[in-house]
């Protein structure tokens, strides 16, 4: 199964605070936007997404059809495929994507141990 480009989803207090942090880490702005309460950071392949109000938890976050660079990819595996694999394994969701539709759609399922995954995928 492809799952896409990786990153976590980090529930940040002060999102210039951690903005600052993440710099001296060395990664750069790579999207999203101060005013919208939103940065998605990058270090060389490393993708860390800050969210101030958004969410009270950090999400591990997969984006099937897209690389590290939010380049699309030739050959991804569809949300949708996706989830009907993990459905036909059991597994539980906490939201489903629309299997009649194409194109950007996501859903959510949780770890043994309750971290929240985010399959979100834009193209």
């Amino acid at each position: 199964m492809k799952l896409g480009a990786f990153s976590i989803s980090l529930a940040v207090k002060d999102l210039v605070v951690s903005k600052q942090f993440y710099e001296t880490l060395g990664f750069t702005v790579f999207a999203g936007e101060l005013e919208r309460n939103y940065l998605i950071m990058k270090n060389e392949n490393a993708l860390i997404g800050l969210f101030q109000g958004m969410f009270e938890q950090n999400i591990l976050t997969f984006n099937p059809g897209w690389d590290e660079n939010a380049s699309k990819l030739s050959s991804f595996d569809d949300v949708r495929e996706i989830q009907k694999h993990l459905k036909k394994e059991g597994v539980s969701l906490m939201s489903e994507a629309d299997e009649s539709g194409s194109g950007p759609a996501s859903f959510m399922i949780t770890d043994p141990d309750g971290n929240p995954l985010l399959i979100d995928q834009h193209v």
